[in-house]
């Protein structure tokens, strides 16, 4: 695609990951039509999209015609949507939702996104690669931060990416929190935030967390993203260590999560 005159379409969840993207997007001159959801979306993404409709997170109908008839073909998917939405028994569903749930075989990540890229596709709208305009912020390999890992964080390191990798390979979630070869949380639905909560209550300090790809990634959605929060949430589980996957980890805000990280001692290493 060349940017002059292209329009693109999101479906922005939370986070500062659409906003990254919609940043990005006006640089290169693309026209944003953005369908935000409803009690996920971050409110200022209204100053970047060119067109904007909010949507409820089981109103797949409104979304699709909202991109037909601002002539969209191409679309992103940038950010979580809430995953309590599952079992929210007040949210409202529309006929296409309630459709695409009754033909789902089960309910992890990969088969519904994948169900929604079918969906897209048989409504003539094509589900794009994530990080489109986003590769300068994949990791680069190596350690960003000042503090390099220990030998017992790398041995930690290891140990957790071949956890994680294994997790993913059956789409159960991309983040592990272990200390001394221990595990003491993996993510599951709840995201990563709450797995290094819960792994640093275990952990009680000094735990390591580790975040991976998927083996089959499909990076047209959910990749592994860290940002400012994950550090944050590092910061007051104790953790001492983060490990990431180069070039398939997207960073937000990389300097600030830098210099929170170096603040606290903590290390970032790319592997």
């Amino acid at each position: 695609m060349t940017p002059s005159s292209q329009t693109l379409g999101l479906i922005a969840g939370n986070g500062r990951f659409p906003i990254l993207f919609c940043q990005k997007a006006r640089r290169e001159n693309y026209k944003l039509v953005v369908a935000a959801v409803r009690g996920d979306t971050w409110w200022a993404i209204r100053f970047f999209a060119d067109k904007l409709c909010w949507v409820g997170p089981g109103e797949l109908k409104r979304m699709f015609e909202f991109f037909k008839n601002e002539g969209v073909r191409k679309i992103i998917m940038a950010g979580q949507v809430n995953p309590d939405n599952l079992f929210d028994e007040k949210m409202k569903l529309d006929d296409e939702f309630k459709q695409l749930f009754a033909s789902l075989q089960d309910r992890k990540a990969d088969t519904i996104f994948l169900s929604v890229a079918e969906k897209l596709k048989a409504e003539g709208l094509e589900l794009m690669d994530s990080t489109l305009l986003l590769k300068d912020n994949l990791a680069p390999k190596g350690t960003l931060t000042r503090r390099a890992p220990t030998v017992a964080e790398l041995a930690d390191i290891e140990f957790g990416l071949e956890l994680a990798r294994s997790m993913g390979r059956i789409d159960v979630g991309q983040t592990v929190v272990v200390k001394e070869k221990a595990i003491v949380a993996v993510e599951a639905m709840e995201g990563t935030d709450r797995a290094i909560l819960r792994g640093g209550a275990i952990a009680r300090k000094g735990a390591v967390v580790v975040k991976a790809a998927k083996p089959e990634q499909d990076n047209r959605f959910d990749i592994p993203v860290v940002g400012p929060r994950t550090i944050r949430t590092m910061i007051r589980s104790k953790a001492v260590c983060l490990a990431i996957e180069a070039g398939k980890t997207l960073i937000i805000d990389r300097d600030v999560c830098v210099r929170l990280a170096d603040k606290a001692g903590i290390c970032i290493v790319a592997a």
